[in-house]
């Protein structure tokens, strides 16, 4: 579990939240209703534009995002490196053998153990790299739309609660309550954009680009053992998509 992009977004929360109770009247900043109708708007907004497996597909990437261990560059390098050792040791037909939890480097070693082509096995992980963005992609575009909505249906839920509001106004005087009521929805809506779907989103972003360095790593380590490289010179070729200070 990522503890420090949790503890992040809790950090926001507990930033709001206390500027909320250091304020004159904090009771004032909570309306059941107006969150309601923000959540209500915004869920059916999704359920209208997306795809329902769309939404799931949302849905389990961003438990993921904060959930599964981030796999570092430099441990791609490392296992790659392995299988070098691996194929300079017992032959190339031991990489058959290997059973890794991640499923490309897996196919990558049984390519190699193949004797297949550099560029078939390019091809085959340029497949599982377009496929693996397209899904980013669309968890990305589902959270952004998320985030331009909820301000929106905040924005409608104040309009409609200030139309409740001015046709029944007779006294001048209670005109305060009432329209600080009606623009929390604005807020909760703001809310939920700024410290919910927006960094979610900028989440699965950066972890589209780090598979992507991965899935590079991985390829341009195979063609190494393909060319038969000592695990040293695999390690010196691979220890260009690190930086220097990672470089071990």
């Amino acid at each position: 579990m990522d503890i420090a992009s949790l503890s992040g977004i809790l950090a926001a929360f507990c930033v709001a939240l206390g500027a909320v109770l250091l304020g004159s009247a904090p009771r004032s900043m909570v309306d059941l209703p107006s969150l309601l109708f923000v959540l209500g708007g915004t869920c059916a907004i999704a359920v209208l534009t997306f795809p329902m497996e769309d939404l799931r597909q949302t849905i389990r990437a961003s438990i993921r995002a904060f959930a599964s261990r981030k796999i570092s560059a430099w441990e791609t390098v490392a296992a790659m490196v392995h299988l070098a050792e691996i194929s300079r040791k017992e032959g190339i037909m031991a990489l058959e053998k290997i059973h890794s939890p991640n499923p490309i480097l897996g196919k990558a070693a049984r390519l190699v153990a193949d004797n297949a082509d550099p560029d078939l096995i390019r091809s085959t992980l340029n497949m599982e790299l377009l496929a693996l963005q397209k899904r980013y992609d669309i968890c990305t575009a589902v959270l952004s739309r998320l985030a331009a909505c909820a301000p929106a249906v905040g924005m409608l839920g104040t309009l409609a609660g200030l139309a409740q509001m001015l046709t029944g106004l007779k006294n001048p005087d209670a005109f305060g309550p009432p329209l600080a009521a009606s623009l929390m929805a604005t807020f909760y809506g703001c809310l939920l954009s700024t410290l919910v779907f927006l960094p979610i989103a900028g989440r699965l972003k950066i972890r589209s680009m780090r598979t992507e360095l991965r899935l590079n790593i991985i390829f341009e380590g195979v063609r190494c053992i393909l060319e038969n490289n000592n695990p040293g010179l695999v390690h010196e070729r691979l220890s260009s998509f690190l930086p220097p200070e990672a470089r071990q």
